[in-house]
């Protein structure tokens, strides 16, 4: 099968290499699409470690071809694949953490992913999906499915001033689950006019610009007080830092962007003195994206302003140059296979 293979940091190719199979227990989905994100472009780097030849990709929807058993979706079934990997044992599988198995890893960072033409996955983590939901948008549910994981964990409750720092994929699925939870004021903050309107488009009751004003700005906005919570959706640690800045006496950050940084300043006398609640989120589980593709038929999130560009898979060493590049009006970024 034909595969994008990542040989060496920031070096991807088109190679030839062995299509998996279902003797080994697994799945076999023929992929035709998938998304690419962040998460991606580090690996790509090698900000976030990987073994070498890989091919990445965490973000598919396709077709299985190849069932083991009867207990997952069958040969024909459109289905959008888990990439969190568990082993069902451990502490952590015994207790619902399946995102926080030791034992388990990432489809398309530990293990062989989506940028090819097929790729094998545990049964458990095949999910069939509802027809209504285009192909190029059902690769945006596993993003979703983070999302959700996130807010269950922060808890938003009718009433709730939510700031969303950072507007980008993840930010604007986070105005819109907040606005389902029932959170009164959605303050969405980014440097990209399109990006705010897009967001008031989609919930915010305000949107800002960061700069000098914008602290005042919120302050105006919450009487004073700052947001109940503040969601970090870009992976910045200045941003992080302006979360605790915005963040109300004994509020709530939840750290959603990821940092690879191993050093940094923070405004920790502001962790201490407001009583800060942190919140930080990995991944979802399994129960997430059951969830979420229940949350897709109700008509809640919309996925379709969220997708700016469609590749051809061959393209994906372009794809990941427009990822790493901030152009005020990109989106997400979707791979056709087929």
């Amino acid at each position: 099968m034909k595969a994008m293979v990542l040989g060496a940091p920031s070096a991807v190719s088109l190679e030839e290499v062995e299509k998996p199979n279902a003797d080994g227990g697994d799945s076999v989905v023929r992929v035709t699409h998938s998304g690419v994100c962040g998460t991606d472009l580090k690996i790509f780097t090698g900000g976030i470690p990987a073994q070498y030849p890989l091919i990445m990709g965490h973000e598919m929807i396709g077709e299985v071809v190849e069932a083991p058993g009867s207990d997952s979706p069958q040969t024909g079934a459109r289905v959008i694949v888990d990439p969190v990997l568990y082993c069902g044992a451990c502490f952590h599988c015994n207790i619902g953490q399946t995102q926080l198995c030791p034992n388990g890893g990432l489809i398309g960072r530990d293990q062989d992913g989506g940028f090819a033409e097929y790729v094998s996955v545990p049964p458990k983590n095949v999910f069939a999906m509802p027809d209504p939901i285009s192909d190029r948008e059902a690769p945006l549910i596993q993003v979703l499915t983070t999302v959700k994981h996130a807010q269950d964990m922060a808890a938003i409750t009718p009433g709730d001033t939510v700031i969303i720092l950072g507007l980008g994929v993840g930010g604007l699925l986070h105005v819109q689950l907040a606005k389902a939870a029932g959170a009164k004021t959605i303050i969405g903050i980014t440097r990209s006019a399109w990006k705010r309107e897009v967001a008031a488009d989609l919930g915010a009751t305000l949107t800002l610009a960061p700069d000098e004003n914008t602290k005042q700005l919120v302050l105006d906005a919450t009487n004073g007080l700052g947001a109940d919570l503040v969601i970090e959706s870009a992976g910045k640690l200045s941003v992080l830092a302006q979360a605790m800045d915005l963040v109300r006496l004994g509020g709530r950050v939840l750290g959603y962007g990821i940092h690879t940084n191993t050093e940094g300043a923070l405004p920790f006398y502001d962790m201490y003195f407001k009583e800060i609640q942190f919140i930080n989120a990995r991944a979802a589980t399994d129960k997430d994206f059951a969830a979420c593709l229940e949350l897709m038929g109700s008509g809640i999130v919309d996925l379709k302003p969220l997708i700016s560009d469609v590749l051809p898979l061959d393209q994906l060493d372009q794809a990941m140059e427009m990822v790493g590049t901030d152009a005020p009006q990109r989106m997400k970024i979707i791979m056709e296979h087929v």
